[in-house]
């Protein structure tokens, strides 16, 4: 009997331990790096833009910005989705390429030192992380996507993603009065919403930007409307393609003190075990875009957890 309990003890040591130290290993591989950003001035009503793909008008929401010593105009997206501001690799060869732009690539490292600026706000960071990602320059030099702009810019800046008026602005600071709570985890923006009567935490991830919730298939085949047609598209996630389905929905949901239509809801196969767990751990029930909020304006107010939806 000594024996089978020194077993039976063992055996529960042994797992907390493999518990913990998965916890361990997740959190650690799910914390961004510090921010390394240094921001100086704001950004105030920059013009929107949206790239767009077949069947898909609002894919993504790109910036104007200029890198330092340029006055050409190049483009970001702005991803809520990604918690470190980022760089194409291959759009920053096509430039140094066709513009003699002065980047220096260190052979071996995937980091690079560059400023840039959005408005009159000036962003910097010795280590801007490089993606091998990206196209090259079109024939007129234009229209080049370079890089993602991520959270870590909102932890510095309160951002005004006016929708309705085609506009977004960074901000030091402003009135709080109507703002409402968010969660902020590892730099993750995580929006509490209702859909009837279902408390939801939602992630608020403008790099799903073309879509208005996107949630598991349980979730999707209750939220849709029966019958309504089915649409399938690819989606690409840093180079993975996905099947993006989505159908017609008739809910309401209520983000703050708004209540919005839901007309669609989606939901994408194959995604990675690691995703799905990531989503299961961080106790997320979905995720939503920025189709979710074209006629309002969203304020994001990362550094205090606070929102408004206007």
């Amino acid at each position: 009997m000594k024996i089978f309990k020194r077993i039976v003890l063992s055996v529960v040591v042994f797992v907390t331990l493999l518990l913990s130290g998965g916890y361990f290993y997740f959190d650690k591989k799910f914390t961004p790096p510090e921010n390394s950003l240094t921001v100086s001035g704001v950004a105030q009503n920059i013009a929107i833009r949206w790239d767009s793909t077949t069947g898909n008008a609002h894919a993504a929401v790109l910036l104007p910005v200029r890198l330092k010593g340029m006055y050409r105009t190049f483009y970001m997206q702005l991803d809520s989705g990604s918690p470190t501001t980022l760089f194409y690799k291959k759009s920053l060869e096509s430039i140094l390429k066709k513009f003699q732009y002065p980047i220096k690539f260190i052979a071996g490292q995937n980091n690079i030192s560059l400023q840039f600026t959005a408005g009159n706000m000036t962003i910097a960071s010795e280590g801007f992380e490089l993606l091998d990602y990206g196209n090259t320059l079109d024939d007129t030099g234009e229209n080049l996507i370079i890089g993602t702009i991520g959270t870590d810019l909102l932890e510095k800046r309160i951002a005004v993603l006016d929708f309705k008026n085609g506009a977004c602005s960074f901000l030091v600071s402003m009135d709080k009065k109507g703002f409402e709570n968010f969660e902020f985890k590892k730099r993750k923006i995580l929006i509490p919403a209702v859909i009837e009567g279902q408390k939801l935490k939602l992630l608020y991830d403008s790099g799903t930007s073309g879509y208005e919730l996107i949630t598991n298939k349980e979730e999707w085949q209750k939220y849709r409307r029966k019958g309504g047609r089915i649409k399938k598209e690819k989606g690409n996630s840093w180079g993975n393609i996905l099947t993006v389905i989505s159908a017609p929905a008739d809910k309401m949901i209520r983000i703050g003190n708004s209540a919005l239509k839901l007309s669609e809801v989606t939901h994408i196969e194959g995604t990675s075990k690691m995703q799905n767990l990531l989503m299961k751990t961080s106790g997320m029930q979905g995720m939503i875009g920025n189709k979710l909020f074209l006629n309002h304006a969203l304020i994001l107010d990362c550094k205090n957890r606070k929102f408004k939806l206007k």
